[in-house]
């Protein structure tokens, strides 16, 4: 669970709940009408850009929002020099008996085409080339909440402009005016809510949470092509190590963590993925 995603919408609701209770109570502010033209146009408005295959991922990249899986760039860093160390020792070949310890794909994949004695350009190529569409996974999970972060306030402006309408209708009775302007607000502050405190922040999460992934990817790439290109494994370490901020490298200096072959994480921030 990610508790910085849940607490945050926790501690928004709470405090925008208690503005609202206080005064005249919560009750002015629910309108299901309202409720119904913010919600019913974003939701056709996702619908109409995009497919529904697409869609369908929609829920993947909720549980990625909701759900801690940090990759540890210690444990990759570890697994990585361990393995340089094995195949600078007994050969390339040697490695095919840790693949099956890694529960990484695409990890798993690069260090499988070492084995099978692939070109360094081939390899370098495939996971490129998979990175690239992975990019793309994530950016087509975000779209959809971004989406949704456009056009919530938009249509909130929608829902003002037929309330107003009606208001406007009615200028020859003054005190239907006030709570009719009122009740034309509310969708304006449905569409601002859900925009600001939901679609978008989670737009956000994916990519703060897509960015750490295409990183520890890149750094996969780069420990698999010095495995094959059998380079020292103190110089694996420093090269893998140089992707990482200072803060980062210091804290893996500091822990001291014993290089080892094993799970190195997956955070597929791809929707449906």
């Amino acid at each position: 669970m990610d508790l910085a995603t849940v607490v945050g919408i926790i501690v928004g609701l709470a405090l925008i709940g208690w503005s609202m209770f206080r005064g005249e109570g919560i009750s002015m502010f629910w309108d299901p009408t309202s409720l119904v033209v913010v919600m019913g146009g974003t939701l056709a408005a996702v619908i109409i850009n995009f497919k529904f295959d697409q869609l369908a991922r929609i829920g993947g990249a909720l549980k990625v929002a909701f759900t801690n899986r940090t990759l540890d760039p210690g444990e990759l860093i570890s697994t990585l020099v361990s393995l340089a160390e094995r195949a600078r020792r007994e050969g390339l070949l040697a490695l095919e008996d840790d693949i099956v310890d890694i529960d990484d794909p695409f990890l798993t994949k690069g260090l499988q085409l070492v084995v099978d004695g692939s070109d360094p350009e081939l390899i370098s190529n495939v996971l490129e080339t998979e990175l690239t569409f992975l990019e793309e996974r994530h950016r087509l999970g975000r779209g959809l909440f971004e989406t949704m972060g456009t056009t919530a306030p938009a249509f909130g402006m929608v829902g003002t402009l037929m309330g107003l309408i009606k208001m406007l209708k009615n200028l020859n009775n003054p005190e239907a005016i006030g709570p009719g302007l009122a009740l034309a607000l509310l969708t304006t502050l449905y569409g601002a809510l859900m925009a600001n405190l939901l679609f978008n922040p989670i737009a956000g999460k994916l990519k703060v949470k897509s960015a750490e992934e295409v990183l520890m990817k890149s750094v996969m790439i780069e420990g698999v092509l010095s495995i094959l290109a059998g380079d020292n494994p103190r110089i694996v370490e420093e090269k893998l190590k140089a992707f990482l901020s200072t803060e980062v490298r210091t804290r893996i200096d500091v822990r001291g963590r014993p290089a080892k072959a094993g799970d190195t994480g997956e955070a597929e921030v791809a929707a449906g993925e």
